[in-house]
């Protein structure tokens, strides 16, 4: 088994590979550094950023932006408008304005947060942002990214993008791959499992999980939700919904969507 761990994506990355020889994990690292580069929102000419200071034109954007964006469509619409890409504005305004290494900046008053089919529209090649509306795409990136990876490196692998995997294949025994999962350790095999909590990046007075329903930071009774599902952008999807819905609604939303839960 070859293996590689990296920093990419605002945090710490795994590759497990059997069957993957080093130069393939080499080559799935630099990919994940260029995607990492192309949607960060911290870069002034990320291509994100690009999009997010188009000023309601229609601009356009990579095979790439493009499915991630419509990947993001998808989630606000599968998690009843929780997810919502478009609370950039939000965590401006709670004081996340630049890497998290560097600390938050004082917040200003919370903007009501649009409907992300409200601003943001798609054609082939193209997308149009409303002017004012701006897109952090997170750990929707991150599941997504974990997914295609997992999927293109090959038949039995685990790639792990900061708490947003996926697992495929069997690993060494052919019963799955250990992961941490709450307080336990589960074997999963061609599952996905995502981790979304508030106090791994939080400061005094906020953290980085916004409700887009209040444009705050999320007051909820749960510090950490972990999710299993098909697929590691669903798991990411369905475990931020969970911790925003709090613990007494969590599990009838999570029931016949999620593959397992375990919520704190």
């Amino acid at each position: 088994m070859e293996s590689l761990t990296f920093d990419a994506l605002g945090g710490d990355c795994e590759l497990y590979g059997i069957e993957v020889d080093a130069a393939a994990l080499e080559q799935s690292r630099a990919w994940i550094l260029r995607m990492h580069d192309r949607f960060t929102r911290f870069e002034p000419n990320s291509e994100l950023s690009r999009l997010n200071s188009s000023g309601g034109r229609w601009s356009s954007v990579s095979p790439d932006l493009e499915a991630l964006l419509r990947e993001s469509l998808r989630a606000f619409e599968i998690s009843d408008g929780l997810v919502n890409a478009a609370v950039l504005p939000a965590l401006l305004a709670a004081g996340y304005t630049r890497d998290f290494a560097a600390g938050p900046t004082a917040s200003t008053a919370a903007p009501r947060i649009r409907p992300l089919p409200e601003v943001l529209q798609l054609r082939p090649g193209e997308a149009r942002l409303a002017d004012g509306a701006a897109l952090d795409l997170g750990g929707i990136a991150k599941g997504w990214l974990a997914d295609r990876l997992a999927r293109d490196l090959g038949n039995n692998v685990l790639v792990n993008l900061c708490g947003d995997l996926y697992a495929r294949g069997g690993g060494t025994t052919g019963e799955g791959w250990p992961v941490g999962f709450g307080d336990k350790t589960l074997l999963l095999k061609d599952l996905g499992a995502a981790t979304s909590g508030t106090t791994k990046r939080a400061w005094a007075g906020g953290h980085h999980l916004i409700d887009p329903r209040t444009g705050l930071p999320a007051r909820t009774d749960l510090s950490e939700v972990s999710v299993l599902a098909a697929t590691a952008v669903d798991a990411e999807i369905y475990a931020k919904v969970a911790l925003l819905l709090g613990a007494s609604a969590a599990p009838t939303w999570l029931e016949g969507r999620s593959q397992g839960w375990s919520l704190r």
